[in-house]
């Protein structure tokens, strides 16, 4: 007779399985109560046909919004929130996005996700391959250069530009520049929510 530790391993899915089901459950379309994902996504196509219509490169609207190419890249694609001093720069950059789109982007708060399946596109998944890659070796460097933290990804900036390689080729160069968030020694004096004890 099986003991019941036995019968439970049994019972449980394969690990072929597990990943089937993951698989399966982020194909479904995200939904979320807060936020229309179909407006979103028809306001991003809106947005990114006025850049094509102004002519102007990410670097030139970067210019002109004066951040980072990367966040500008962000704020038409709903996953970065515009503020009132860069709204008057974008629509005067993009005179043919309408203001009901602008005023949306300030008043919209962005629900920063991603679809899995982004990681199938080769540009995207080689990036993350590159951070996982070289993951642990990052992780010593920044702890033997700034000690015991992490950095952030929110007091953060982000830019990518080209050079040209030594024979001549051209070379990706992607800039993350994060704030050091240490980790801290949990002191109970400076604990301001205590937990309840008996």
């Amino acid at each position: 007779m099986l003991s019941s530790v036995c019968r439970r391993f049994i019972r449980r899915p394969s690990a072929a399985a597990v990943i089937r089901s993951s698989r399966a459950a982020s194909a479904l379309p995200r939904t979320y109560s807060s936020i229309s994902a179909t407006d979103i996504a028809e306001r991003t196509k809106r947005m990114l046909d006025a850049k094509e219509q102004s002519g102007l490169s990410y670097d030139d609207l970067a210019t002109k919004l004066g951040v980072t190419n990367t966040y500008t890249a962000q704020l038409l694609m709903g996953q970065a929130k515009l503020t009132s001093e860069t709204a008057i720069k974008l629509q005067e950059a993009l005179p043919t996005a309408s203001k009901q789109d602008i005023e949306d982007m300030q008043t919209t708060f962005p629900m920063r996700a991603f679809d899995e399946a982004i990681l199938k596109e080769p540009n995207v998944y080689r990036t993350y391959e590159a951070i996982t890659h070289y993951g642990e070796a990052i992780k010593s460097i920044i702890n033997e250069q700034c000690g015991d933290g992490i950095m952030s990804a929110i007091d953060f900036y982000c830019d990518v530009g080209t050079t040209t390689g030594k024979h001549g080729e051209k070379r990706v160069v992607i800039t993350f520049n994060g704030k050091l968030l240490p980790h801290i020694e949990q002191k109970m004096g400076d604990n301001s929510a205590k937990s309840p004890r008996d």
